[in-house]
Parts: structure tokens; sequence; C-alpha cells
């Protein structure tokens, strides 16, 4: 069942720049590679991107925000998100932009450090499911 969701979830973010093996990357660093009702962050993030609200609210993208258990619609907000920061990144499929963008949000540029295990733990991911 949980290839099946994450099969789905892909299959609607084909049409997007990055690979889907980073979608699945952002899952499997973000929470296992889980799905549902996640909670992280002390309760500030929720599903399995760990989305919280106010990445939500800036992703433009609207319904409620509880709908980020879904993965399908957790990667549209992550992917509309992405496309409002870092629209030329987003469409060249610059993963390690967009990991830090979603990691530490718009002023990523000022965390490069921080976000440096971040980086590298999603490509490791990306490896993985070549």
């Amino acid at each position: 069942m949980k290839s099946l969701l994450l099969a789905t979830a892909l299959a609607a973010a084909a049409h997007a720049a990055p690979p889907p093996s980073f979608w699945m990357a952002l899952n499997q660093v973000e929470t296992s590679g889980r799905t549902g009702a996640i909670l992280g962050d002390n309760g500030r993030s929720l599903g399995p991107l760990q989305i919280s609200r106010a990445y939500w609210l800036d992703s433009k993208v609207g319904v409620n925000y509880e709908q980020v258990i879904d993965l399908q619609f957790a990667i549209k907000v992550a992917s509309a998100y992405m496309r409002r920061y870092e629209p030329a990144a987003f469409d060249a499929g610059n993963v390690d932009v967009l990991a830090r963008l979603h990691n530490a949000g718009p002023g990523w540029r000022r965390k490069l450090t921080a976000t440096e295990n971040y980086v590298a733990k999603v490509r490791q991911e990306m490896e993985r499911a070549k």
C-alpha cells in the first residue's frame, strides 16, 4: 500500500523538474519514508515531508493545512513553495538548492554550513533510490 501511495504521489509530481527520486529522498530523510499524520519539530511540522503551517501558507496552495498528511498533496505544496522562492532551481532540478530551501527556508543562503548535512542525506537517499 505504501509503495502504491508513493507511486501515485510521484506520478503527480512527474511534470516537475526535480526527479521523482528527490521527493522519495525528502520523504525518507524527513520521516524515514513514513506517510500520514506524522508530527515533528515539537508539533510545528506535519506529514511525510514535515511541512510547517508557515511553509504551507507561503506555498499559496489553498484547501487546509491538515492535508499535508497526504504525500501527493505535500509534494504539491513543496513544489509550489519551491517554485515561489527558487523558480530557476526548480526548473533546472537543482536538488541541492531545493533541499536547502526545504530544510532552512528562503534564507537558506545564510545557513549553508547548517544545511550541508541535510543536502548530503538527501543526495544519499537519491543514490539509494537508483
